[in-house]
């Protein structure tokens, strides 16, 4: 708890944010064991990309929407009850998957749509907690932590969830595999009910802050850095584990380039948080971005089991490189934005629905290229365009200019 203290200063919110970090820790881990298991679940039933592209793209499209609509509530009402709706819908998520069973396939839009409410819910709650009780010297190492607990989840989610399945006839080791990430939403859901609730005033002010983006370059640019974010996400965010499925036909073999990405992952965020100062972040972007794009020369062609693993630990690396000084750099620049501290809800609203047109965009240029085009040849021709995204980030972000020091947000 002292850690807590040590970067809040109050130790009233320590216990809040000790909680909300075991929650973030129990979303990761549950979103470890079946997320990936989801697309591999209906590839099963199916065999149709478009299938896939159809359920991600009802995620994408409910997301940005809910993120909206969350915004509305968490000015309005109260942040942690937000948090609780995300996690709620996410359980909901798993008990209509769990229902349907075999039938999935039938329920794509329902079920993509449950998914994308519970993310927007959870994840606008999340970041405008995160954006509170983070101070600029602070964001690097809070992020690095978060980082940590995600790649220590991902190490033990996929390895678990792969064994599970593997052990069990058809269908029956993802019924339990989805029943245990049902139980650990269940148990965030019950954790939220200790945390201190946050209500915000003020007029919800999403249209001002989105024009806001005429008036502010630094914000103007950051939001069109998270589009170019988003453009690789929406795609590369399921299509590299049906491709890992389609070389190997073994979810255990998911569940070790889960691991292996997981695994390096974690010590990369360790290195990132720790060594990566204020005046290296544009770089850092840099450098992250060029390796992302690298690895998805890797995979474009004949992408053979040896080669999604080298994949998974080269991005490993590059997502720390890149996010951690990249989103501290755009919480810094919400945070010398207008009246941040008013409309800290809107900034991230604003910041989220930018990153989901890009994952809207990523998923419908699938989706088109299927139908259109030769599988065969289509994606690997998107994969190299989308794959782009996170190195156009640093285009953006090198015009940036902040003061040396940031103000603090006042509560």
């Amino acid at each position: 708890m002292r850690i807590f203290k040590k970067w809040t200063g109050e130790s009233e919110v320590t216990k809040n944010l000790y909680l909300l970090l075991i929650i973030g820790g129990l979303y990761s881990l549950s979103v470890a064991l079946s997320s990936t298991f989801v697309n591999i679940y209906l590839w099963k039933q199916s065999g149709k990309f478009l299938d896939i592209g159809i359920f991600n793209l009802s995620i994408v499209v409910l997301q940005p929407l809910t993120f909206i609509f969350a915004g509305r509530l968490a000015k309005k009402v109260d942040r942690i009850i937000v948090l609780r709706l995300g996690v709620t819908f996410l359980s909901l998520f798993y008990m209509c998957v769990l229902a349907v069973g075999t039938k999935a396939e039938d329920y794509l839009v329902l079920l993509g749509g449950l998914l994308g409410i519970g993310y927007g819910f959870y994840w606008l709650a999340f970041n405008v907690l995160t954006f509170e009780i983070t101070e600029p010297d602070t964001r690097d190492y809070f992020n690095g932590f978060m980082g940590i607990l995600s790649s220590s989840g991902g190490m033990i989610g996929p390895v678990l969830a792969g064994f599970i399945i593997s052990r069990f006839e058809k269908f029956t080791g993802y019924s339990i595999v989805f029943g245990l990430s049902l139980s650990l939403f269940t148990i965030a859901v019950l954790l939220s009910l200790s945390i201190k609730r946050r209500p915000a005033q003020g007029k919800y002010s999403f249209g001002r802050i989105w024009q806001e983006r005429k008036h502010d370059m630094n914000w103007r640019l950051i939001t069109y850095a998270n589009f170019f974010q988003g453009l690789r996400e929406g795609t590369f965010s399921f299509i590299i584990s049906v491709f890992v499925f389609l070389s190997t036909g073994s979810e255990m073999a998911l569940g070790h380039f889960g691991l292996i990405n997981s695994g390096v992952s974690f010590m990369a965020y360790y290195f990132a948080s720790k060594f990566i100062k204020p005046s290296m972040k544009k770089k850092s972007i840099l450098i992250g971005g060029l390796l992302l794009y690298g690895s998805v020369f890797l995979i474009v062609h004949n992408p053979t089991y040896m080669k999604l693993l080298l994949y998974a630990a080269v991005i490993a690396v590059a997502y720390p490189v890149l996010l951690v000084p990249y989103v501290s750099l755009t919480f810094d620049t919400i945070g010398n934005a207008w009246k941040a501290a008013e409309m800290r809800v809107e900034y991230i609203v604003v910041r989220e629905v930018c990153t989901n047109l890009g994952r809207v965009i990523s998923v419908l240029s699938f989706i088109l290229a299927i139908t259109f085009f030769d599988e065969r040849v289509s994606i690997p021709v998107l994969l190299l365009i989308l794959g782009a995204g996170h190195s156009c980030i640093y285009f953006f972000v090198r015009k940036i200019e902040l003061p040396s020091a940031v103000a603090p947000i006042k509560r």
